[in-house]
């Protein structure tokens, strides 16, 4: 698409930051996934940088403050996952309540551990959604749909027709935490959301509730979460993200009842579609509309 429209275009996903430093000199737009961060010093060094597009919905791998005081504009596209993330969110929550990977495991090892694999069904259990943006109302549409009762957090106001849609109930987060059976965590990474579920907060959730988290690593305090396993408080975790990705072998990624997956939300076949052209067009008009004759 951008060379159909006169773009000279370089593929590189398994660039370093070093050589991005080297070669951004040369471009004046940048498009990246959620791998590659555009630091303060690759702003600094694209001199002819204009535009920087983010095939995603996360904006925590560029700075932000650098590229505005640098007047390069910066393009997502934040709707091009909320349907994957939100079925993998689904999914992950039937996954822990009917221990599926514990399952899948045992019959691997030449084990048939039906016996101990005694699950819960989701319908008409509580499920307590923190931050209700475009994946956050996707999430509790689905959870709705499944007989599910749910509540949610969010620290703007959320339309009323949404919330009688979806059957929304309002908790402060605090209620929300210990009321919930599953609870979903859908907040953008930034210095008030980092560790925004630590000690204290999973302190307070339902004994024998599971926590799901597939928006980023750092707004769960991992060591807490651990504890918590250990200690009985939690049944169960699914996570999407890490703190630092890839995790390594740990004792949370090998803990019995954490499900892992490698940050694979927005890895589908139609999100990635979505993303590509999406944020292609947003360029593409970007450059049509601004720099005519200009550049």
């Amino acid at each position: 698409m951008l060379c159909d429209a006169g773009f000279d275009v370089t593929y590189n996903p398994k660039i370093t930051a070093e050589e991005l430093v080297k070669t951004i000199p040369d471009y004046e737009a940048v498009i990246v996934r959620s791998r590659t961060k555009i630091t303060s010093d690759i702003i600094s060094a694209g001199k002819r940088l204009k535009v920087i597009g983010r095939a995603g919905a996360g904006l925590d791998n560029v700075d932000q403050k650098a590229a505005g005081a640098s007047k390069i504009k910066v393009y997502n596209t934040p709707d091009a996952l909320t349907n994957a993330v939100s079925e993998l969110v689904i999914g992950l929550i039937i996954s822990l309540s009917r221990g599926i990977c514990l399952g899948d495991a045992g019959v691997k090892r030449g084990e048939w551990p039906k016996g101990g694999l005694l699950g819960k069904e989701v319908r008409g259990k509580t499920i307590g959604v923190v931050g209700m943006g475009r994946i956050g109302r996707r999430v509790a549409e689905l959870a709705d749909a499944l007989g599910m009762e749910v509540l949610y957090y969010d620290i703007i106001n959320i339309p009323n027709e949404v919330i009688k849609q979806f059957n929304l109930r309002f908790r402060d987060v605090d209620t929300l935490l210990s009321e919930s059976d599953f609870v979903t965590v859908h907040v953008p990474l930034n210095p008030t959301t980092k560790h925004f579920i630590n000690k204290e907060r999973i302190s307070k959730m339902k004994k024998g509730s599971y926590l799901i988290n597939a928006s980023r690593g750092a707004v769960i305090d991992e060591k807490a979460l651990i504890d918590a396993l250990n200690t009985g408080l939690l049944q169960g975790a699914a996570l999407d993200v890490f703190e630092v990705e890839p995790p390594g072998k740990s004792e949370l990624t090998c803990h019995p009842n954490v499900v892992c997956t490698p940050h694979i939300g927005a890895q589908t076949v139609e999100a990635q579609e979505i993303a590509a052209t999406g944020i292609a067009e947003k360029i593409i008009e970007h450059f049509k509309t601004t720099y005519v004759g200009k550049l």
